[in-house]
């Protein structure tokens, strides 16, 4: 066996013991759920691969939640009266007689100065509390990562690479709510009507011989009439209402295809450095061109990146390309 045949050989037989390798650790991760299982497109020398997760994208909603029930009170109308007077007899026209007296008695009598009348009371309504539970956020899973690939951009070295899918429950809050136990109502107490007694003197025998006639005494009272009675009108009080916030998953992240990044080895200064000005010529705001990529770099690409339709979260090749950097 010639010396190049060695080095082809043992080359060979590298490349299946990676394949074997990495082909054995992705099925030993499967067992532990991660999201794939699949290798990278081709196992040729000189080339690297990334998977990166994108992140659940939520929206905010808002709803309205009864908070009062809607319900009727009770307005009381007070009852009108009109002041009038009224003239009440005190002594009887009589006839005097000269020479035999007439003779006289007392009597009572009951004048009626107020008629009766109703007065109506309110009961308010009562309500009552009660606690109903709302829910805050659906129940959702989560990828966790499990390593870090050299060209991920996160900091966190669980952000790219593999993950286990995670259920996070539901959750809910309670909050308290009233409700109407019992609605309002109307008493009705009755208030007698007011009487004067009034006193006046009558003939009892009158006078005789000569006839003198005497005119009739009266006296006027205050009286009081009703003109409306009392009454109750109903007033609707509406409805309370509050409005509560919900967030909700519009799109679930995962994990992206196998991207073909430029590996670590062949990641220079030189290479981020040329990045930098391809993206400042686009209109892109890198910082400083000094070939660190720097969070705002890192901004810039992904930016780039989302603008373009292109891979994101890494140094991928596709970008390299349409920045026409080469590598």
């Amino acid at each position: 066996m010639t010396n190049q045949q060695s080095m082809k050989f043992f080359t060979t037989l590298g490349a299946l013991t990676f394949a074997l390798f990495f082909t054995t650790t992705i099925l030993a991760q499967t067992e532990q759920d991660i999201p794939f299982n699949d290798l990278p497109p081709t196992d040729e020398f000189g080339k690297c691969y990334a998977k990166c997760k994108a992140a659940d994208v939520y929206e905010t909603i808002s709803q309205q939640v009864l908070v009062k029930e809607a319900s009727t009170s009770l307005k009381k109308v007070a009852a009108v009266y009109a002041s009038g007077s009224e003239s009440v007899l005190i002594k009887e026209g009589r006839t005097d007689y000269k020479v035999i007296p007439a003779t006289y008695t007392s009597i009572t009598e009951r004048v009626m100065i107020q008629p009766a009348q109703t007065r109506v009371r309110t009961i308010p309504a009562k309500y009552r509390t009660e606690t109903r539970s709302v829910l805050v956020s659906e129940a959702r899973g989560q990828w966790v990562k499990k390593k870090k690939d050299p060209n991920c951009f996160s900091d966190n070295p669980e952000d790219c690479y593999i993950a286990c899918y995670e259920e996070v429950p539901a959750k809910y809050r309670n909050e308290k709510y009233q409700v109407l136990d019992r609605a309002a109502s109307t008493t009705e107490e009755t208030i007698p009507a007011k009487y004067q007694t009034v006193t006046k003197r009558v003939i009892k025998d009158p006078a005789k011989v000569i006839e003198v006639p005497v005119d009739a005494v009266y006296k006027k009272i205050s009286t009081k009439s009703l003109v409306s009675p009392e009454a109750v009108t109903e007033v609707v009080i509406p409805a309370v209402y509050k409005t509560v916030n919900e967030r909700r998953l519009v799109k679930k992240g995962g994990y992206s295809v196998w991207t073909e990044i430029l590996c670590a080895a062949k990641t220079s200064n030189s290479t981020v450095r040329s990045v930098q000005e391809a993206l400042k010529a686009k209109g892109y705001n890198v910082g400083a061109v000094d070939g660190v990529m720097g969070v705002q770099t890192q901004t810039a690409l992904k930016q780039f990146q989302t603008d373009n339709n292109l891979p994101i979260g890494n140094f991928n090749i596709e970008t390299l390309k349409a920045l026409g950097v080469n590598f």
